[in-house]
């Protein structure tokens, strides 16, 4: 038998395997509705694990309580490290306090009392994020506290509080009311144009009206502090 003829049963076979797996992933029951025995519905309890978002209004908040003496012990040991004793960033590390009304400067500092909405997204970051290095180690008692020193560090509550899921959606955020919804296709509709201009759009000489900045806040992996 030639080479072309051993060739072309080859390939009819090799396009009937890709048909075949082109029909099963349009019906991965099988045609006789009959699944194929791949893997199985996820448990209950797994859902859960993976579930673990909190919307800006509380939806998702886990039962539980932490002060915010407890959260100063806790801060200490798993969380200066990097972000220091008050917050204030250690190396190239974010700072988490301070920055209150430098919003509108040059140089702003976002902080979690100068820039962020909601204090429920501060749960929502500990709890899926921190410590750095050993994630979704603490429990929810500890993220309650950990979230209410922080907040304290912002002067958003005070040294007595205990912070839970029923008043953590009452907390107002000194920031809350800088942000608004992207309306550009109202506001700023009468700037477009069917036909930019893409060359010699205006009269004079271009020049420079601001510089980018470089925040290079993420370290280098041989220096980085471990958060366990």
């Amino acid at each position: 038998m030639s080479k072309s003829r051993r060739i072309i049963p080859a390939v009819g076979a090799l396009a009937a395997l890709i048909l075949a797996g082109v029909g099963a992933l349009a019906d991965p029951t099988g045609a006789a509705g009959k699944r194929e025995g791949l893997g199985r519905p996820a448990l209950a309890e797994e859902l859960r694990a993976w579930d673990i978002d909190i919307r800006p209004d509380g939806q998702g908040l886990p039962p539980g309580k932490g002060s915010v003496k407890d959260g100063e012990t806790l801060f200490q040991a798993r969380c200066a490290p990097c972000h220091g004793d008050f917050g204030e960033g250690t190396a190239r590390w974010p700072v988490l306090a301070g920055g209150r009304g430098s919003l509108d400067k040059d140089s702003p500092l976002k902080t979690v009392g100068s820039f962020w909405p909601y204090a429920a997204t501060l749960y929502d970051y500990i709890r899926r994020a921190k410590p750095y290095g050993n994630a979704r180690s603490l429990n929810d008692a500890e993220v309650y506290a950990a979230a209410a020193y922080v907040l304290h560090l912002n002067d958003i509550v005070p040294a007595d509080f205990v912070l839970s899921r029923d008043n953590l959606v009452q907390i107002r955020m000194p920031n809350a009311a800088g942000f608004h919804d992207d309306d550009r296709e109202t506001r700023e509709k009468r700037f477009w144009s069917a036909r930019p201009c893409m060359k010699a759009c205006a009269d004079g000489t271009a020049r420079i009206t601001g510089r980018a900045a470089t925040i290079d806040v993420t370290p280098d992996a041989k220096d980085r502090p471990r958060g366990d």
